[in-house]
C-alpha cells in the first residue's frame, strides 16, 4: 500500500510526499504525524501544515516493476518520496531470496533512478542489519558493513543503488522498531504474557529499541533539509531483548515472569548480529537528536494501547 500526500506550504505551492509501505509501522506514524501536524514529541514544522492524503495501493504501484515506477512517478511528480516499504521477515529472506532482492534492492533502485530524473529528494529506511554485529561500541555512519544475513545484504545493496543512482538521498538505518499498527516485538511480548507464566528471552543481543512515532517525526525533519547523506537514528539507549521484554511486561503490569536465556536456545534461519546498536552522530550534528531513551518510549506507547483498550 502507498500513500501520497500533498502538503500547502504558501500562496498556492504544495510540496507532494510519497510514502511507500504507508500501512506498515513507520508508514502509518508518518501518515497520521502529518495529519496531526505533531508527533508525539512535538509539533513539526509548519511546512508540512495542511496536509491533504492521497492514497495508491500496492497493485497500482509494484516498486519493484521499473516502468511502473516511471510511470508512475512521473505522473505524479513527487517532490519527497521516503521508502518504507520492504521485505522485514530476516528469516524469510534466507529461504526466498529472490524476492528480498527484488523488494529491497530492486526496488529502491527504481526509486531512485526516477527521483533522479524528476529531481525529488529520496529518503531511503534501511537496517541495523548492515552490520556485523561483532563489535562492542555503537556503529557509526561511516562504519564498514559486513552483513551475515540475506536480509542484511538486500538492504545493504539497495543503500548502494541509492547512492549510484541519485545524489539527492537521505539513508536513514534504525533498528528494533514497534509502531501502532501491524506485528512488533511490543506486542508479540504483550500476547505471549497474557497466555505464559513464564516467556524466555534471549540476553545476548544488544540494540537499540526505536518507537516508530520518534522516528518517524525525525524523518520529516531531515526531509527538509539539503544535508543528504546517511543517518543512524534510534531509540536512545541500549538494551538486550531480555530488558526490553521485561520493561514491556513491567509497563503493562502483566503477571509474567521473563527469563533470560542464550540465542543458541532458539536456532533461527538468518545469523542475528551480538551487537547492532546504533550511535546517532550525525543526526546530532545536523537537525538535532531529540529521539527519547527507549524506556520513556516505551511506556508512553503501552500507556496508549492501555487507554485505547488495545492490550
Amino acid at each position: 500500500m502507498f500513500y501520497f500526500l500533498i502538503v500547502n506550504i504558501t500562496g498556492g505551492i504544495f510540496l507532494k510526499v510519497l510514502i511507500t509501505g504507508a500501512k506498515g509501522q513507520l508508514g502509518n506514524e508518518l501518515a497520521s504525524i502529518l495529519k496531526n501536524e505533531a508527533s508525539e514529541i512535538g509539533a513539526i514544522d509548519q511546512k508540512y501544515n495542511a496536509c491533504e492524503v492521497i492514497t495508491a495501493d500496492v497493485d497500482m504501484l509494484d516498486i519493484t516493476d521499473v516502468e511502473s515506477v516511471n510511470c508512475f512517478l512521473e505522473k505524479k511528480r513527487p517532490d519527497i518520496v521516503i521508502n518504507c516499504a520492504a521485505m522485514t521477515n530476516v528469516d524469510g529472506c534466507e529461504t526466498n531470496v529472490e524476492l528480498a532482492m527484488k523488494v529491497n534492492a530492486l526496488g529502491p533502485l527504481n526509486l531512485a533512478r526516477v527521483c533522479n530524473k524528476i529531481d525529488a529528494k529520496l529518503v531511503h529506511i534501511s537496517t541495523d542489519y548492515v552490520f556485523s554485529g561483532d563489535g562492542a561500541v555503537p556503529y557509526r555512519e561511516w562504519d564498514i558493513c559486513a552483513p551475515n544475513s540475506i536480509y542484511g545484504k538486500s538492504k545493504l545493496l539497495g543503500e548502494q543503488y541509492v547512492r549510484e543512482q541519485t545524489s539527492r538521498y537521505f539513508i536513514i538505518r534504525t533498528a528494533w522498531l514497534y509502531g501502532y499498527v501491524g506485528k512488533n516485538f511490543v506486542k508479540t511480548i504483550l500476547n505471549l504474557a497474557k497466555e505464559k507464566s513464564q516467556i524466555k528471552v534471549v540476553n545476548d543481543q544488544i540494540g537499540n529499541p526505536t518507537n516508530a512515532n520518534d522516528l518517524a517525526h525525525h524523518i520529516l525533519k531531515i526531509a527538509l533539509t539539503d544535508n543528504y547523506g546517511i543517518y543512524h537514528c534510534t531509540g536512545a539507549g541500549e538494551a538486550s531483548w531480555f530488558e526490553f521484554a521485561f520493561l514491556i511486561v513491567k509497563c503493562a503490569q502483566l503477571d509474567c515472569q521473563i527469563v533470560p536465556c542464550a540465542t543458541d536456545e532458539f536456532p533461527r534461519e538468518a545469523k542475528r548480529p551480538h551487537y547492532s546498536a546504533l550511535d546517532n552522530l550525525m543526526l546530532r550534528c545536523t537537525v538535532g537528536n531529540e529521539m527519547r531513551p527507549w524506556q520513556d518510549a516505551l511506556s508512553v506507547y503501552i500507556n496508549k494501547l492501555k487507554k485505547e483498550n488495545a492490550l
